[in-house]
């Protein structure tokens, strides 16, 4: 149930659960603000002055924000399936500091080819389930040298919730997240070059599986399956789902894993100078980092 070459997502039923989020998704995303932030520290080990940006998946605009304040001359795109989330994001900009606002598919850019310097894209590829579609609209807008940066939810991520509803039924009820090799596989495919990939392991704290199950729900992330049982689930499957998550709990509460997966990778053979996070210039797949930290 859990096997991204079988999973397929229902992208407009994806869209309307983020859109109806918006209002709500900037407080309870702390997770997603967390990732945001290692994502655009991330940025200081490129040599970047680029014309034009895309913040792909851009959610309510944190992320497009910071990079008008980090590339004051560029012309920034805040891109997002979620009509909703566009919304938001253009109602919270400063008239100083003001970004185009888009409402797109990612695996269908609406910008002409090799238009755009840099691509960065915080926690919106898990919600794609047609990575090497996305990496080669990447690779089309993208000119010679351009970068794109980007984090996704790996397989781990929530794999204890899925493990709970796994032993209350026989329905997904996670989403099915492509690992680094999938992820690497779709940007070599692409055309991108150098792909240096990463991963982290964050690990969460719930005093109830309802304080977890509220949180996916205010940020939107409902599991948009397109062969998702449509029927309401019934208050048995939810005691039994839950009785399953109490075997889980430890001394900090209920445990909920979320897997991140950083990556960057080069657009065409003029690639500019940089540097990985630890000072390598490129790491192969079969290389990479892996850390583990609580979530505050």
């Amino acid at each position: 149930m859990n096997d991204p070459a079988r999973f397929r997502l229902d992208r407009r039923a994806v869209a309307r659960a983020f859109g109806r989020a918006a209002g709500r998704y900037q407080a309870a995303a702390r997770l997603q603000a967390q990732v945001n932030a290692e994502l655009l520290e991330r940025l200081q080990f490129f040599q970047l002055e680029p014309r034009v940006i895309i913040d792909l998946g851009c959610g309510t605009g944190a992320g497009a924000t910071a990079l008008r304040r980090r590339f004051p001359r560029a012309q920034l795109i805040a891109l997002d399936a979620a009509f909703g989330m566009t919304q938001q994001a253009r109602r919270g900009q400063r008239f100083w500091r003001r970004f185009e606002c888009v409402c797109a598919d990612a695996c269908a850019l609406p910008l002409a080819a090799q238009s755009v310097d840099l691509v960065f894209s915080n926690l919106m590829l898990q919600w794609c389930d047609d990575p090497p579609a996305l990496f080669a609209q990447v690779q089309r807008v993208l000119r010679p040298g351009g970068l794109v940066l980007f984090s996704s939810f790996g397989p781990d991520t929530l794999h204890e919730l899925r493990t709970a509803w796994a032993a209350a039924d026989g329905y997904s009820h996670v989403s099915a997240f492509a690992d680094m090799s999938q992820l690497g596989t779709a940007i070599a495919h692409a055309g991108l070059a150098e792909p240096v990939i990463d991963r982290e392991l964050r690990l969460q704290h719930y005093p109830q599986v309802r304080e977890l199950m509220d949180e996916l729900r205010a940020i939107g992330a409902s599991h948009g399956a397109a062969d998702r049982r449509r029927t309401l689930t019934g208050r048995g499957r939810l005691r039994a789902m839950s009785a399953a998550y109490e075997l889980l709990r430890t001394p900090a509460g209920l445990p909920a894993s979320w897997e991140i997966i950083y990556g960057a990778a080069f657009a065409g053979s003029g690639r500019a100078s940089h540097a990985g996070a630890a000072g390598e210039t490129a790491v192969p797949l079969s290389a990479v980092r892996s850390r583990t930290r609580s979530a505050p």
